[in-house]
C-alpha cells in the first residue's frame, strides 16, 4: 500500500471526526461528510443511504446528486446497485453503472449522466446500516486501495451512527435503541414474561474510531493482541487436562491469535486512520458478514471463534469487562447469542425470561429454561445488536415474539394476557388436590417432567401424581467433565428424598443429537437426530451406563426405583440395556449394598419401529412411554427444529392417534403400563384426546398440569373418543376442528 494512500486516508478521516464533533445538527454533519467524501476522492458524487426500516433504504445525505431527492429517494434491498450492496454486504465496483447488472434509473436524482459507481457496506458487526457511495463521469474502476479507503470511512460513519451522531435537530435518521421493535423467533419454552433487558454479554463501544498517531496504535494493539495470547495459553494448559473438546476450541482461538493475515489486516486498518479498537472492530465485522454467507457448519463454527476472539481482544483495548458497573434490574430477562446450560444455572431462577439469536428447541439452554419454567424465545436474529441494558421489554414464549421497548398499546395487550394467565393459574390452585376425573368417571393420572433439583418444589404445588420424566443428562451436560457415581448417587438419594414416596421415572442418559457433553468429541453425522445417540451410546460405550446405575441402584437405597432407557428402536437394545441392570443390580448384592424394594425397568417409545415390536418385547417390559416429541418427528418425517416443516403436521392427524391407538391396544393386550411424555401431553385440547384414545398417564411440565386437569375435569371422555372417530370416519385429515367444535358447544 503506498504510503500517500495512507497519508491521504488518514487526512479524510481526520477531517471527518472534526466534522463530526462540530455543534451542529444531524442532517448538516452527514452533509459535509458527504462532501468531504467526494473531494477526498475526488469524485462529483458521494452518497449516503440509511435503512429506514429492514427492507428500504433511503436517500439521506448527497454531493452530486439532485439535493431535492433527499429523504425522498428510497429502494428496496436488492433493488438497484445500492440495494446489491446491502443485499449482498459487499462491495459493487463499476465504471459503466447504467449498463450494470440490476441497475435501476431513479430520475428524481440525476444520476444517469455518472457512469462510474462503487457503493461499499456501512455495517457494524454484521449488522448493515446502510450504503456509501460514490460516483462520477469519467468512466473509471475505482482501485483496491480506493474502495479500502471507502470501506475504512464506512467502518467510522457505522460507529458513529452508532453513538448517534447524525441525530437532533434537523437529524438524518431517528435515534437507534429508541424506537420500537419486533423480533419473530422461535418458541423455546411457553409462558409471558415482562421485564427489562440484563445482556449477557454486554456490547462493547468504540468511542473513538479515528486515531492521530497510528504508530501509538499500533503498540497498543500488538500490547493487546500479546495479553490475549498469554490468556489463550493459560486457558489451554488449564484445559489439557481433560477437556478435548474445549481444548480443540482454544487451539483455534490459538491459531487465530497467532494469525499473521489477522494482524497484518488490522496494522493496515490503523495505518489508514482507524484506532487499534476500531481495526478490530472492522475486521470483526468482515467476519460476521463471511459468517452470514457459509453454509458449512464447520467454517462458521470456526468464524464464531474468530468472533469470540475479537470481542476478547476489544474488551481487552477499551476496559469494557463484563462488570461494566451496571445492575442487574430486579426483573431481568436475559438477552444473549447464546449461552451454555452451567452460565444459565448461574442465573437460576431470577430471571423472568429468556432471548436467544441462536440455540434450538432441544439445545442446553432451552432444556435448562423448561426445567427452570423460564419463558425461551430463540433465534431473535440481531436482538443483541439492538437492546440495551434496562431496555424494556415483553417476552412471548407462546408465539417466539418478543417486543422491546413496546408502545402502550402492546404494554396494555401485553398486560391483559398476563393477567389472563395469572388469573387461570388462581383458578387451577383450587383443583390442585382433586382427581383428574372426567364427567364420565374416567380417571386420568398427570404427572410432571423434571430435570434439576430446582424442579421438585413443584411436585406438591402443581397437583403432579409424580415425575414421570426426569432427564439424567443435564448433571452431565452442565459440568467440563464427567460427574463421579458418588456424587450422581448423592443426587439421586435427593431427588428421592424430596419426591416424599411418590414415583420418579429416571431416564438413563439421553446425549447426542442437540446434546453433545462438553467433554465428549462431537460427531459428524449428516442427520444427528437419527444417529448415534441415547440408548445406542449407552450400548457402544457401557462405561458410562453402568457407572449411572451404579448410581441410581445406591441413590434408591433400598426405597422403590424406576429407571427409564431412552430411544429404544428394537427389542435387542432393550435386552441388552436390562441385561446391564441385572449385572449392576448383582454387582450391589455382591458388595453387600441395598437393593431396591422394587425395581421397574422401562423403555421409550420414541421411533415408530417400537410400536411394531414382537409381542415378546411388550410381555417383558415393566412400563413404556410414549416419547412424543421424536416420535411425532420420525412419524411425519418432519423435523423439529425446522420452522418451515415442523407446524405442518397435527398431534390430531388421524394417522397419527390411530398409530397411537394400536399401541394403546397392544399394551392393553400385554398388560403393560403405558404413558405419554412430551409438549403434547401439556396443551389441554392434545391432551383430552390423548386420554380418550385411552391414554390415562400423561407426563409435562408443571405449569400445564391445571390447565389440563381443569379441562378433563369438564369433558366426558367417551363422547370426546365418539367425535374422534366420527371425524376419522368422514376422512377427516385432522380430529382437531371436530373435537374444537364439540368443546365450543359447551359439552
Amino acid at each position: 500500500m503506498a504510503q500517500d494512500t495512507q497519508t491521504e486516508s488518514r487526512k479524510l478521516l481526520g477531517r471527518l471526526r472534526d466534522a463530526l464533533a462540530e455543534d451542529s445538527a444531524g442532517q448538516e454533519r452527514l452533509d459535509k461528510i458527504t462532501s468531504l467524501i467526494a473531494s477526498s476522492m475526488g469524485t462529483e458524487v458521494c452518497s449516503i443511504y440509511l435503512f429506514r426500516d429492514d427492507e428500504t433504504l433511503e436517500l439521506c445525505a448527497t454531493e452530486g446528486l439532485n439535493p431535492e431527492a433527499v429523504h425522498q429517494t428510497r429502494m428496496r434491498v436488492g433493488e438497484g446497485l445500492v440495494g446489491r450492496v446491502a443485499r449482498a454486504s459487499s462491495v459493487v465496483n463499476t465504471d459503466d453503472a447504467p449498463n450494470a447488472k440490476g441497475f435501476r434509473y431513479m430520475p428524481e436524482t440525476g444520476e444517469e449522466i455518472f457512469s462510474s459507481f462503487c457503493g461499499v457496506p456501512v455495517q457494524r458487526l454484521g449488522d448493515n446500516l446502510g450504503v456509501l457511495v460514490v460516483q462520477s463521469k469519467e468512466k473509471r474502476t475505482f482501485s483496491l486501495d480506493e474502495v479500502y479507503a471507502l470501506e475504512v470511512v464506512a467502518m467510522v460513519l457505522a460507529e458513529m451512527t452508532e453513538l448517534g451522531a447524525f441525530i437532533g435537530e434537523g437529524a438524518a435518521m431517528s435515534a437507534l435503541h429508541q424506537q420500537s421493535e419486533m423480533f419473530r423467533g422461535t418458541s423455546g419454552q411457553e409462558g409471558a414474561s415482562e421485564g427489562h433487558v440484563w445482556l449477557h454479554e454486554p456490547r462493547v463501544v468504540v468511542t473513538n474510531p479515528v486515531a492521530d498517531d497510528p504508530e501509538v496504535e499500533l503498540k497498543r494493539l500488538n500490547d493487546a493482541v500479546e495479553e490475549l495470547r498469554v490468556g489463550v495459553d493459560k486457558m489451554l494448559d488449564t484445559a489439557a487436562r481433560g477437556d478435548k473438546e474445549q481444548l480443540d476450541v482454544l487451539e483455534a482461538y490459538r491459531m487465530f491469535a497467532n494469525s499473521k493475515g489477522w494482524m497484518r489486516r488490522m496494522e493496515q486498518d490503523i495505518s489508514r486512520g482507524l484506532s487499534a479498537e476500531a481495526a478490530v472492530e472492522m475486521e470483526q465485522s468482515a467476519a460476521r458478514s463471511r459468517m452470514e454467507q457459509v453454509t458449512d457448519a464447520y467454517l462458521r463454527e470456526r468464524l464464531h471463534d474468530l468472533d469470540d476472539l475479537s470481542n476478547r481482544l476489544l474488551r481487552i483495548l477499551t476496559g469494557q469487562g463484563s462488570e461494566t458497573g451496571a445492575e442487574m434490574p430486579s426483573d431481568p430477562i436475559l438477552i444473549a447469542r447464546n449461552i451454555g446450560p452451567g452460565e444459565l444455572l448461574e442465573y437460576g431462577r431470577k430471571l423472568k425470561g429468556i432471548v436467544l439469536e441462536e440455540g434450538s428447541v432441544g439445545s442446553h439452554a432451552a432444556i435448562v429454561a423448561r426445567a427452570l419454567a423460564i419463558p425461551l424465545v430463540i433465534h431473535a436474529d440481531k436482538i443483541t445488536t439492538e437492546a440495551l441494558n434496562g431496555d424494556h421489554i415483553m417476552v412471548d414464549g407462546d408465539q417466539g415474539i418478543v417486543h422491546l421497548r413496546p408502545d402502550d398499546t402492546v404494554v396494555t395487550a401485553f398486560r391483559d394476557k398476563i393477567a389472563m394467565a395469572t388469573q387461570a393459574q388462581e383458578r387451577y390452585a383450587s383443583i390442585r388436590d382433586k382427581d383428574a376425573e372426567s364427567r364420565d368417571g374416567q380417571l386420568v393420572h398427570l404427572h410432571m417432567n423434571a430435570g434439576l433439583m430446582a424442579d421438585l418444589p413443584s411436585l406438591p404445588t402443581s397437583g403432579a401424581e409424580g415425575v414421570g420424566l426426569f432427564r439424567t443428562e443435564l448433571q452431565f451436560l452442565i459440568r467440563n467433565q464427567m460427574p463421579k457415581r458418588t456424587e450422581l448417587a448423592q443426587l439421586y438419594g435427593r431427588v428421592m428424598d424430596a419426591a416424599e414416596g411418590k414415583r420418579v421415572v429416571f431416564r438413563t442418559l439421553d446425549i447426542g443429537s442437540d446434546k453433545v457433553l462438553p467433554y465428549m468429541a462431537p460427531q459428524d453425522e449428516p442427520n444427528p437426530a437419527l444417529g448415534w445417540r441415547a440408548v445406542r451410546v449407552a450400548l457402544d460405550k457401557p462405561g458410562v451406563m453402568r457407572m449411572q446405575l451404579q448410581a441410581l441402584l445406591r441413590g434408591a437405597n433400598g426405597r422403590p426405583l424406576t429407571i427409564m432407557f431412552p430411544f429404544i428402536a428394537q427389542y435387542e437394545e432393550y435386552t441388552a440395556a436390562r441385561a446391564e441392570v441385572d449385572k449392576a443390580m448383582e454387582r450391589e448384592r455382591i458388595l453387600g449394598h441395598p437393593l431396591p424394594e422394587t425395581l421397574e425397568v422401562g423403555a421409550m417409545l420414541e421411533t415408530p419401529s417400537l410400536g411394531f415390536a414382537p409381542k415378546k418385547f411388550y410381555e417383558e417390559v415393566d412400563f413404556l412411554s410414549i416419547g412424543g416429541n421424536d416420535l411425532k418427528q420420525f412419524f411425519f418425517a418432519a423435523d423439529r427444529e425446522n420452522e418451515r416443516v415442523r407446524r405442518r403436521y397435527d398431534t390430531l392427524n388421524v394417522s397419527f392417534l390411530t398409530f397411537l391407538e394400536g399401541i394403546v391396544n397392544r399394551c392393553i393386550d400385554t398388560g403393560t403400563p403405558l404413558s405419554f411424555c412430551g409438549e403434547d401431553a401439556g396443551r389441554p385440547i392434545e391432551a383430552v384426546c390423548l386420554a380418550a384414545m385411552g391414554l390415562r398417564h400423561l407426563s409435562m411440565r408443571p405449569a400445564s398440569i391445571g390447565p389440563v386437569k381443569s379441562l378433563l375435569r369438564r369433558v366426558d371422555l367417551s363422547e370426546v373418543r365418539r367425535v374422534i372417530h366420527q371425524a376419522r370416519e368422514q376422512g377427516d385429515q385432522s380430529v382437531r376442528p371436530a373435537v374444537m367444535e364439540y368443546l365450543r358447544n359447551g359439552n
